[in-house]
C-alpha cells in the first residue's frame, strides 16, 4: 500500500536523521543512540499533532456540555433508534460538535505506530523497510540490527521472542519494565482526565471509568508482543500526553470541574498576593484595602444580626400569650 510505504519512509528517515545528530555524542553503534532517535521521532510527531490535540480538547469539552441534552434525546426516543440517531445528528450539527474529534490523535498515530512496527520488524528480520533500503543509507539497517541497549538487548526484541536474543534474561526484564511503565502511564493519563477535568454527575464518567481500565489492560496484554523500540515509542508518547494534559488541565480546565475550582483559587490567591505586595509599597493602597476589608466585615456582621431573632420585652411576650 502506497500510504503505508510512504509512512515507513517518513518514520525511518526521521530515525536516521536523529541517529546522525546523536552519533557524535553516544556513538553510531550504541543502542542508546537508536533509542533516543525513537524519542526524537515521538517529539516530531507530537509537535505536528498539537493542532489536532487542540481540536480534541474542544471536542471533548463540547461532548461533555452536550451530555444532558443527549440524555434527554435518549429518554424521549427510547423506543426509536432511528429517531435517536437523527436527533443526535441534528444536535451535533447545531453545536458544530464532532464526536470523532476526541479520538483524532489516537487515530492519526495508529498508522505511524504500525509503520514504526514494520520498520523495526524489518530491522529484526534484515528485510529492511523505508530509507534503510536506499543506497545512501546502506549499512545503517545492519547497524541498527546489531545495536544493543545497555550492551544486552536489541531494539527489535520482544518479551515473547526473548529466547532468540543475545541475553534472554535481560530482554525479559527490560521488556517487562517497559510494559509496566507503558500500562501505568496510560492509566495515570486516563485517571487524571476523569478525576480532575470532568464535571460531577457527568454521564460520560461511567464510560471514562470503563476506559480507565480497558486501555491499560489492552496495552498490558499486547505489550508483550511489541518490540523494545515500539515500547520506547509508546512510553514516550504517553509521557508527552501526561505532560500536555497536565498543562491544559492546570491552565485551561473545563468549567465546573475540580481542576477549574483549583484554577480559580490559584488566580484569587495570586491577585491577593499582588495586592499585598502593592500595599507593602504604597500606604494609600494599604489604607484602601483595609477600608474595603472593614466594610466587608461590617456588611457581614450586619447580615448576621439581621438573621438573629429580635429580643422582645416582657410585655410583648405576655401579649403573645
Amino acid at each position: 500500500m502506497f500510504i503505508l510505504e510512504w509512512l515507513e519512509v517518513a518514520v525511518s528517515w526521521v530515525l536516521v536523521t536523529f541517529h546522525a545528530l546523536l552519533s557524535p555524542i553516544f556513538g553510531a553503534e550504541n543502542g542508546i543512540t537508536w533509542a533516543l532517535s525513537i524519542v526524537g521521532l515521538v517529539i516530531v510527531i507530537r509537535i505536528a499533532l498539537i493542532p489536532v490535540f487542540v481540536k480534541q480538547i474542544k471536542a471533548q469539552r463540547g461532548m461533555q456540555m452536550l451530555q444532558p441534552r443527549m440524555k434527554e434525546i435518549q429518554k424521549k426516543y427510547a423506543g426509536d433508534r432511528n429517531k435517536q440517531s437523527e436527533e443526535m445528528m441534528k444536535l451535533y450539527k447545531e453545536t458544530g460538535t464532532n464526536p470523532l474529534s476526541s479520538c483524532l490523535p489516537l487515530i492519526l498515530q495508529a498508522p505511524i505506530f504500525y509503520a514504526l512496527f514494520q520498520v523495526l520488524q524489518g530491522i529484526a528480520t534484515l528485510n529492511f523497510k523505508g530509507v534503510f533500503q536506499w543506497e545512501q543509507y546502506a549499512g545503517l539497517g545492519q547497524q541498527a540490527h546489531d545495536a544493543l541497549l545497555f550492551g544486552l538487548v536489541p531494539l527489535y526484541a520482544t518479551f515473547k521472542d526473548a529466547d532468540g536474543t543475545p541475553n534472554p534474561t535481560a530482554t525479559h526484564v527490560l521488556c517487562a519494565i517497559l510494559v509496566v511503565l507503558m500500562t501505568a502511564t496510560t492509566f495515570i493519563t486516563q485517571r487524571q482526565l476523569m478525576v480532575k477535568n470532568m464535571p460531577a454527575g457527568n454521564p460520560m464518567a461511567q464510560q471514562q471509568k470503563i476506559l480507565l481500565y480497558v486501555f491499560p489492560f489492552m496495552f498490558a496484554i499486547g505489550g508483550f508482543g511489541f518490540p523494545v523500540g515500539v515500547l520506547i515509542y509508546w512510553l514516550t508518547t504517553n509521557l508527552w500526553s501526561m505532560g500536555q494534559q497536565f498543562w491544559v488541565i492546570r491552565n485551561n480546565p473545563t468549567p465546573g470541574t475540580p481542576a477549574h475550582e483549583a484554577h480559580l483559587k490559584r488566580k484569587a490567591d495570586k491577585e491577593a498576593a499582588k495586592l499585598a505586595s502593592h500595599a507593602a509599597r504604597d500606604p494609600e493602597v494599604a489604607a484602601q484595602i483595609q477600608t474595603e476589608e472593614e466594610a466587608a466585615a461590617a456588611a457581614a456582621e450586619a447580615a448576621r444580626l439581621r438573621q438573629q431573632p429580635k429580643k422582645q420585652s416582657r410585655s410583648q411576650r405576655s401579649k403573645k400569650k
